[in-house]
């Protein structure tokens, strides 16, 4: 080692240079001039070597023990004009592989040359630690991410809220954007934040947790469904003085809940109807036949020609009737077809005007008033086919069922409410007994009149065909008043 020798003795150096080498400390010297390097015996040790295992020099420096990614960093050190901070390097040890150390450089001129000069420190248990430290926030603000989710608190004193970046996420704002209580439970849907506030409050007054499931709006107006939980912290006296919660995206999961509750649901109505429409078919056609069956043997063991034309007619009769119930049928059977028909955007006025065309004789001979207002929800994503076969229906029905001592009024328009579609249908015709009739309506073959056009299969078709679509329809009706269909199409 090269000391000043106006400050120390020989004696002064040695003991220095023993204080150092004991220290788990390396001291190393580099000779701008004359290129030669000194390492001191605390430098081979802290590196695991002995003094004459190794050559002292450059090129085993930079060759050999410092790790090929960090030359660059030792090197802008060593060139820099005022080196100030330490330096993090990685060096090969005698017994286990590379380790971290810490380097300080100076520069330092006398008479004898240029030196530049610095000491070498082991900090590989710190820098693991370190690693591991920045491992493990990286890994829980990837698995934050990931997980959609952000922390939050709110101070029961001032009801200052405080966000963590995770949760401007969710919202969809700058994360310096400072909110207060108010503000943040706005951006949760009308419904849903009377719920939010209620459950904060019981958390801020009884010291209630909470776990919702609400829907959001976010500040880029994308709806989305989120998880909101709270913890109340309560102080020695059984006060709430804080609450901490987490607020996570459960938007792809929940719809796909939903998604899945709604085709379970749509699957176990499809069930229903399949077996109603087995025990209509085996009720219906097994009457026919066991009807057909008899006469065809009694026509047989008749021999006088008159009652064998009367029976023949009768015959008659029941084939007619058993091919329009294979046609109803039939019918039943598209409609169940078609529900895998893709949906389009269907025009209210343009479908209801085109069926008012087709049976424009029957309007005019009833000299029927008919007013519709599509306004407020012109057009739909529906089935074509259904809707056709829903206005249709309604339209028909309500001219069949017109009073016959006043001049008919229908009366066809639909409304919006939120995210729901109404179609409604009201007549002033006779009108049905509901509290009589009022759970057979759509049954198939249920008439309530004397109508000799009356077969008890619109209505049937009608309710399957909306409520395959998973929607619903309402009556109500009073005898010589009139009826109205509510129907929710969506």
């Amino acid at each position: 080692m090269s000391f000043s020798e106006d400050k120390f003795s020989d004696d002064s150096r040695l003991h220095l240079a023993q204080i150092i080498d004991n220290i788990n400390a390396g001291i190393w010297e580099y000779n701008i001039n004359t290129r030669n390097i000194k390492w001191s015996t605390g430098f081979y040790s802290v590196l695991g070597y002995e003094s004459d295992e190794i050559e002292c020099s450059n090129h085993i420096f930079f060759e050999q023990l410092l790790y090929h990614q960090d030359k660059p960093i030792f090197l802008s050190a060593l060139n820099s004009s005022n080196p100030t901070k330490p330096i993090q390097v990685r060096l090969l040890t005698k017994t286990s592989g590379y380790h971290w150390f810490e380097s300080t450089i100076k520069k330092h001129t006398d008479g004898t040359g240029q030196f530049i000069y610095g000491s070498i420190i082991n900090i590989n248990q710190y820098k693991q630690t370190e690693l591991q430290s920045v491992q493990s926030d990286q890994l829980y603000s990837d698995t934050i991410r990931i997980a959609k989710l952000g922390s939050w608190e709110i101070e029961t004193g001032t009801l200052n809220v405080t966000l963590s970046k995770q949760i401007y996420d969710i919202y969809e704002l700058q994360s310096q954007v400072k909110l207060t209580l108010d503000e943040a439970i706005s951006f949760f849907e009308p419904p849903y934040r009377q719920v939010m506030q209620k459950a904060i409050n019981n958390a801020l007054e009884f010291c209630q947790p909470y776990d919702l499931e609400l829907l959001f709006r976010t500040a880029k107006n994308n709806v989305i469904w989120v998880r909101a939980k709270g913890v109340p912290i309560i102080n020695d006296y059984g006060k709430c003085i804080t609450i901490r919660g987490i607020l996570q995206d459960i938007d792809n999961n929940k719809r796909k809940g939903l998604s899945l509750e709604s085709s379970l649901n749509l699957l176990t109505d499809q069930n229903r109807r399949l077996q109603n429409f087995a025990y209509i078919v085996s009720h219906n056609l097994r009457s026919h036949t066991g009807n057909l069956q008899f006469m065809v043997n009694l026509y047989e063991e008749t021999e006088l020609e008159k009652e064998r034309n009367e029976i023949f007619s009768h015959i008659k009769s029941i084939s007619g009737s058993l091919n329009a119930t294979i046609e109803h049928l039939n019918e039943i059977v598209k409609m169940q077809t078609e529900i895998t028909n893709e949906r389009s955007i269907v025009n209210f006025e343009i479908l209801f005007r085109n069926i008012q065309s087709a049976i424009n004789s029957n309007i005019e001979a009833l000299d029927a008033h008919i007013e519709y207002d599509f306004s407020k929800c012109p057009q739909i994503n529906y089935i074509p086919a259904y809707m056709e076969s829903i206005l249709q229906n309604l339209l028909t029905n309500a001219l069949k069922y017109s009073h016959p001592d006043r001049q008919p009024v229908i009366r066809c328009y639909t409304l919006k409410e939120r995210s729901h579609i109404y179609l409604i249908f009201e007549d002033n015709g006779i009108g049905i007994d509901l509290e009589r009739y009022g759970d057979k309506v759509f049954g198939m073959y249920k008439t309530f009149h004397q109508n000799p056009d009356a077969k008890g299969i619109g209505l049937f078709i009608t309710r399957n065909q909306v409520e395959a679509l998973g929607g619903t329809i309402k009556i109500e009706s009073t005898v010589n008043i009139g009826t109205k269909f509510t129907i929710k199409l969506v």
